[in-house]
C-alpha cells in the first residue's frame, strides 16, 4: 500500500438514486415512501426555464415539510454557467440546509468549478451556524469533465461521489446515439470468415472506457462511483444489464429515473447471499490460517491470501450496511 492515506467518503448506501423533478411536487411524497437509498430533487434538466423559480420554492418546502425518514437527500442545482445556480445554492442552503445532505453539481468541468461551490457553501454554512458539512456529488457528463476527472475528484473534502451523465456526455463527445445509457449496434466488431464463410457481429460497450476511467478517479480519491440514467424505463432487462456492467466494474449504485428502476438497482447493487456467505468463509479460513502462521490457504480448490481478505471485507461490510438500513 502507498504511504499516502486516502480519506474515504461517508459510508452512505448509494445503490439506487432516484431523480425527482422539482417542478412536480405531486411526486415528492411517493418518492419519500420509496425504497431508494438516495433522492435528488432536480432543479436542472428536468425543469423548464420558466419553472425554475417555482421549482426551487417547491424543493425548499419539501425538504422542510415532508418526512423523508432516513433517506439521504440531495438537490441537483443548475449549472455554474447559468444565473440560476447561485440562488439555488443560497436559497436552498439558507432555508432548508438542515435537511440537506448533498448537493449534486452538474456538468463539472474543472477543479475550479468545485472550488467555487466549496467557497460559497462554506460561507453559507458558517453564516447559518450549521454544524454538519454538506457533501458534493459531481456529474461527469462532458468531455472537459472527463479530461479533468482526476483533479475534480480530488478538489474538495466535501466530495462524496462521481456520477456518469451518459446523455450529456454523448452530446459533448458527439457520439452517434440518441439512446440514454443504451448500446449501439454499430459499436461492434466483425469476426473473420469461418469455415462456412459466415461472419459474426459482436456488439461492444461504447461507454466502457468512460465508466472505467471515472471509477478509477473515484476510488483513488475515496469517493463512490455511481452510474447514471438508463432512459428506457420500459426495458427492465436492459437496465439490469447496464447496472450489472457497472457493478462488476466497481460501481456502488445507479440512477433511477422512474420508480420501477429502484428495485432493480437495489437488487443488482446488493451482494448476493451466496457471495456474502463465501466472503465470510474466506475471512474465517484466513483467520485460521493466520493462527497457524500461514499467509495463504486453499478454499474450494482456489488460492486465497491477504488480498482475498480485503475483497471479502468489502462484501461483508456492504451486506452489514444494507441490513442495518
Amino acid at each position: 500500500m502507498s504511504f499516502l492515506t486516502i480519506q474515504q467518503a461517508p459510508a452512505r448506501l448509494n445503490r439506487s438514486e432516484l431523480a425527482v423533478p422539482g417542478s412536480q411536487p405531486q411526486l415528492f411524497e411517493k418518492a419519500a415512501q420509496s425504497e431508494a437509498d438516495v433522492i435528488f430533487l432536480d432543479l436542472e434538466d428536468a425543469v423548464a426555464p420558466d419553472d425554475k423559480v417555482q421549482a426551487r420554492k417547491n424543493v425548499i418546502e419539501a425538504l422542510n415539510d415532508i418526512d423523508w425518514n432516513t433517506k439521504t437527500m440531495s438537490v441537483r442545482i443548475n449549472g455554474l454557467d447559468t444565473h440560476y445556480m447561485y440562488r439555488d445554492v443560497v436559497d436552498v442552503l439558507e432555508q432548508a440546509g438542515n435537511r440537506l445532505d448533498l448537493i449534486m453539481i452538474p456538468k463539472v468541468g474543472t477543479a475550479s468549478d468545485v472550488y467555487a461551490l466549496d467557497m460559497l457553501v462554506t460561507q453559507i454554512e458558517s453564516a447559518m451556524g450549521y454544524e454538519k458539512s454538506i457533501g458534493f456529488e459531481h456529474i461527469i457528463e462532458t468531455a472537459l469533465g472527463m479530461q479533468n476527472v482526476n483533479e475534480i475528484a480530488a478538489a474538495s473534502p466535501r466530495n462524496e461521489s462521481l456520477h456518469f451523465g451518459v446523455a450529456d456526455y454523448a452530446a459533448s463527445t458527439r457520439a452517434r446515439t440518441t439512446i440514454i445509457g443504451g448500446v449501439n449496434k454499430d459499436y461492434a466488431v466483425l469476426t473473420d470468415k469461418l469455415d462456412n464463410d459466415d461472419r459474426q457481429t459482436h456488439w461492444g460497450d461504447m461507454w466502457h472506457h468512460a465508466l472505467s476511467k471515472m471509477m478509477v478517479a473515484a476510488r483513488a480519491n475515496g469517493l463512490r462511483p455511481v452510474d447514471g440514467p438508463f432512459g428506457d424505463f420500459s426495458d427492465p432487462e436492459g437496465y439490469r444489464a447496464a447496472a450489472r456492467r457497472a457493478a462488476v466494474l466497481g460501481y456502488e449504485g445507479k440512477w433511477a429515473i422512474h420508480p420501477s428502476q429502484i428495485e432493480l438497482a437495489n437488487q443488482v447493487m446488493s451482494p448476493a447471499d451466496s457471495e456474502v456467505e463465501r466472503a465470510q468463509r474466506i475471512l474465517l479460513a484466513m483467520k485460521e490460517a493466520a493462527a497457524e502462521g500461514k499467509g495463504a490457504v486453499s478454499l474450494d480448490g482456489r488460492l486465497i491470501d491477504y488480498a482475498s481478505i480485503r475483497q471479502a471485507e468489502v462484501l461483508v461490510e456492504k451486506a452489514n450496511q444494507i441490513n442495518a438500513a
